[in-house]
């Protein structure tokens, strides 16, 4: 199959107010070919997609389609076109159906009325497709956010697309998900589709990429195809230096016990005569970082989850805070005790969306800004600030609403917000996860900071080689329970996995 571009950018530019976001971008979609987009968040790949894909209708620049001019009114126009995305963060509605919403604004219809038979056979064709055995009759809501990125995959497949951008589609999914994932793009692009690709993961390019290009602060610094190119040279063109400069552990010296668990389980919300923990003790020193690894389902966020108080009528077990038992009945305990939780998912249990940078950093210390009862803007504004050049939080400023940043600058500003309570024990739950590989050598970075402080930290992480980088010690969990433990010295991937994989 020739490389013919379906899609064509032209010198597309887009500015926010005091940003940049693109500066005379040029970018090909191949009929038939992955082509991957790779480069720092912040660095404009969820902008240029955004303008492919219709959501941004006002920039500079020529979109081409088939070699023509074209203009897309919406997302809506686009997708009649051909063209569909999957984000990153899901776009799904809670409380439809999967069925409904995987046809959401384009339902068959018979007879002037929906035809729900047919929706929820097709619903049901589009994910035996992705080998994924969902009811097509549940709400969205009741989904892990595995299968809800599922979901969000066969949404965009039901357009029948030509065009298909993936916006970091393997970020919440298991090992076995990932591989369906890859046979489905591999199915796609023999059928001629073009496949733009978002990653921050390197052994995805080598898999699956045709085409790569590197965008770095707005620019298109390189388009290459993917056999001629190195990680390293990509790593270089991405941030502007060697790979050997990246992360490396340092040892630092630790202190007592920060956190003791002895005996915690946790009762299944859905059903109560299952437990989704059972009989987890562990404990965490001062100084240390504490790696918590499992395969999806295994309990890793329900255990942090549960340690924050999130679960009270669902926990028991004994949690002792610098040698003193304490109760945690609610997240504000939690907060009480020296306790900080970074989700996993940070649009919707970390940060206020509509709110701005500012607001967000203190949302959790507001006490500690007001005066005489009312919230001190130059006190919060300085703070905020503070913050912003520690974590180096690309903004224009501390007013900027945190919904229009990047995934890794979002989660800067989750971090700052937690950061601010001044916590003993840190709950870090996925990072890193959907964040690029300048962005995750720089919390990685802040985690061996925060440790060497004094913290203690524990780090849950599905991806293996970013736990093992930065933990002293990590625990497996395999189906609720803990399933091994090792130290630095002993870390081994073949080792770590076998313990995480679930029991015959």
């Amino acid at each position: 199959m020739s490389d013919s571009p379906i899609l064509q950018a032209r010198g597309i530019t887009k500015e926010w107010p005091g940003v940049k976001a693109l500066d005379g971008v040029d970018f090909n979609v191949y009929a038939g070919k992955v082509h991957a987009i790779i480069g720092e968040n912040g660095a404009g790949k969820s902008t240029l997609m955004n303008i492919l894909s219709g959501a941004y209708t006002t920039y500079e620049g020529t979109l081409l389609l088939d070699g023509r001019p074209v203009t897309f009114r919406n997302t809506a126009d686009a997708a009649a076109h051909g063209i569909s995305m999957i984000h990153q963060e899901l776009n799904l509605i809670p409380h439809l159906s999967v069925a409904e919403n995987i046809f959401l604004g384009h339902e068959p219809v018979h007879y002037g009325m929906i035809d729900y038979r047919t929706m929820h056979r097709a619903a049901a064709a589009l994910l035996e497709r992705l080998r994924c055995r969902i009811d097509t009759h549940s709400p969205v809501a009741d989904l892990r956010v595995g299968e809800q990125q599922l979901v969000e995959i066969a949404k965009a497949l039901s357009y029948d697309a030509r065009v298909l951008i993936m916006d970091e589609p393997t970020s919440s999914l298991s090992e076995q998900e990932t591989q369906q994932l890859f046979t489905q793009i591999e199915a796609l692009t023999a059928k001629g589709v073009g496949i733009v690709y978002i990653t921050h993961k390197m052994d995805e390019l080598t898999r699956l990429a045709d085409y790569i290009t590197v965008l770095r602060d707005g620019c298109r610094i390189a388009e290459h195809r993917a056999g001629e190119v190195s990680v390293d040279e990509l790593i270089h063109l991405m941030v502007g230096r060697a790979r050997r400069e990246f992360f490396v552990k340092e040892e630092h010296p630790k202190g007592a016990i920060a956190l003791r668990v002895s005996g915690l389980s946790m009762r299944d919300a859905q059903d109560r005569s299952k437990e989704k923990l059972h009989d987890i003790s562990l404990e965490v020193a001062a100084g240390e970082v504490l790696g918590i690894y499992g395969l999806m389902g295994a309990g890793r966020s329900e255990l942090l989850q549960a340690l924050f108080g999130l679960h009270p009528r669902l926990t028991t077990g004994c949690i002792e805070v610098l040698g003193k038992k304490v109760l945690i009945h609610s997240p504000a305990d939690a907060i009480g005790h020296g306790l900080a939780l970074i989700p996993e998912d940070r649009k919707c249990d970390g940060l206020v969306l509509g709110m701005d940078i500012r607001s967000n950093i203190t949302l959790a210390s507001l006490g500690q800004m007001l005066r005489y009862g009312i919230v001190h803007r130059p006190r919060e504004n300085r703070v905020a600030e503070q913050f912003r050049d520690r974590l180096a939080i690309k903004s224009h400023s501390t007013r900027q609403t945190v919904g229009n940043l990047s995934g890794g600058n979002q989660q800067k500003v989750v971090l700052s917000k937690w950061l601010m309570t001044n916590p003993k024990i840190l709950l870090l739950d996925e990072p890193t996860r959907g964040i690029d590989i300048h962005a995750k050598n720089e919390i990685y970075k802040l985690i061996s900071r925060l440790a060497s402080q004094g913290l203690a930290v524990v780090v849950v992480s599905s991806e293996l080689p970013e736990i093992m980088a930065i933990s002293d010690r990590l625990l497996t969990l395999s189906a609720g329970r803990l399933s091994g433990e090792f130290r630095r010295e002993g870390f081994s991937e073949e080792t770590i996995l076998r313990a995480a994989l679930p029991p015959l």
